[in-house]
């Protein structure tokens, strides 16, 4: 299965360049609402992602909180909870579910390790669910698990 369908383009995801400082991190996580957003490098590769947590953490422990001081502290030095695991548009259905199964979004690179999009939890979910119904609409209604007793 080609990932493709489910990609949303690198042009129509917030990211943040690896030279950001946490001020402006936060302040285009905070217009964006995100909770997580991929970083890459100026020659547009894979950096990584970074969370809110990990802002905060960093603020805590370099700078006790204040934030004036983290104004120019590039968003490449944070130290980051989280590894995203980027794929590659051939990866497997398989690959991707387990993928989404611990972040809200599954980055994706070209064969290059260039940052071309993400594809998020919901697209995969809305797939599984779009499968589900059509499987029922062709064999009946799919039987609900037993529940065991307790």
């Amino acid at each position: 299965m080609n990932i493709l369908m489910f990609l949303t383009p690198k042009n129509d995801v917030a990211y943040l360049f690896d030279d950001f400082t946490m001020r402006q991190a936060l302040e285009k996580m905070e217009h964006h609402r995100y909770s997580a957003i991929p970083v890459i490098c100026r020659d547009g590769s894979y950096s990584g992602v970074i969370t809110e947590g990990d802002l905060l953490w960093a603020a805590k422990n370099r700078f006790g909180l204040d934030l004036r001081q983290a104004e120019t502290y590039p968003i490449a030095d944070v130290p980051r909870r989280a590894r995203y695991q980027p794929v590659r548009i051939d990866t497997t259905m398989e690959d991707l579910v387990e993928k989404a199964l611990n972040q809200n979004f599954v980055p994706v690179v070209d064969d290059r390790g260039v940052f071309i999009g993400i594809v998020t939890r919901k697209a995969i979910i809305q797939y599984c669910y779009n499968r589900y119904k059509s499987q029922e609409a062709v064999c009946g209604p799919i039987p609900e698990p037993a529940v065991l007793p307790r």
